[in-house]
């Protein structure tokens, strides 16, 4: 099995499991379990899941994020909520929004046997190494099929994160360099990323200089030739690292559950609910 398959299953379940972070429903979900603003429920929600850990643990785990951004959120969440509170709050909020986006198409048998193929591929992978897909493992799952699929997508999805920043670190690529790689590429505007993820334009400025010392950007802040060889072999190094459940799977059950979430995953890329391609998720940016 070749590592880009890796990649072909994230491609066919991200927007299952990332439509959470854009769903309507959260604000007030999050707003009743006691936190303030988006940025809080995107950090406590997502981390939760390790307990009430400090601001370093999320800028350590989530990696790319100006660090400021994260300790205006962490640990007042905990303050104002708990992780218990917030993880109820994440996982009402995936369940009205996934009724709100497939409706009758939750009870469906084709998303049950999609809950289990995914099920099967993501749980009891080695967390070593994988704090976030670790956190969430410990979680129960979900007695719906198509919170069971949401949840297994989860999973998937920080195991194959957290091996991207094992990727990146061991490319001696820290968070901010990873995005002015990306956009060096092409692959995503820099404002838009500046923006979502908080670094300021000195912090940028810093981090084009560092890359462009290494001769990895030229004076133009496009790519070298050894740039484009680097994000080339990170890039390769996380589909690696993702590996091991599609390998538990199998190629038969990967391709069979490519094709059941195909439908779930058009509606709710259809619906405008969720920006696919996402330009600050994409593999490579540390999303």
């Amino acid at each position: 099995m070749e590592p880009s398959l890796a990649r072909r299953m994230w491609w066919a379940l991200e927007p299952y499991h990332a439509m959470v972070y854009f769903a309507p429903e959260a604000r007030a979900a999050y707003g009743d379990a006691g936190l303030k603003g988006g940025w809080m429920g995107y950090f406590a929600s997502r981390s939760a899941a390790m307990g009430p850990v400090p601001a370093e643990v999320v800028v350590a785990t989530f990696y790319n994020f100006q660090p400021g951004l994260v300790h205006r959120a962490i640990p007042d969440a905990w303050r104002l909520s708990s992780p218990e509170r917030v993880l109820a709050a994440r996982y009402s909020t995936a369940d009205a929004a996934l009724h709100r986006l497939l409706g009758p198409g939750t009870g469906a048998a084709e998303l049950a046997e999609a809950a289990g193929l995914a099920r099967r591929a993501a749980e009891g992978r080695d967390p070593a190494g994988r704090p976030l897909y670790a956190g969430h493992a410990s979680l129960p799952w979900p007695d719906e099929p198509h919170l069971a699929l949401w949840h297994a997508a989860t999973l998937l999805r920080e195991f194959r994160g957290d091996g991207h920043v094992a990727a990146l670190l061991g490319a001696g690529v820290d968070g901010c360099e990873a995005h002015v790689l990306a956009v060096a590429a092409g692959a995503v505007p820099a404002e838009l990323l500046r923006s979502f993820r908080g670094w300021s334009d000195e912090q940028w400025s810093g981090a084009v200089e560092r890359l462009r010392a290494r001769g990895w950007v030229e004076g133009d802040d496009a790519l070298t030739q050894a740039g484009r060889d680097v994000r080339a072999g990170v890039e390769a190094r996380t589909d690696e690292l993702a590996m091991a459940p599609w390998r538990q799977l199998g190629a038969d059950g990967c391709d069979r559950l490519a094709e059941l979430v195909a439908e779930p995953r058009a509606r709710i890329v259809d619906a405008g609910s969720f920006p696919f391609p996402n330009p600050i998720g994409l593999p490579g940016s540390a999303g």
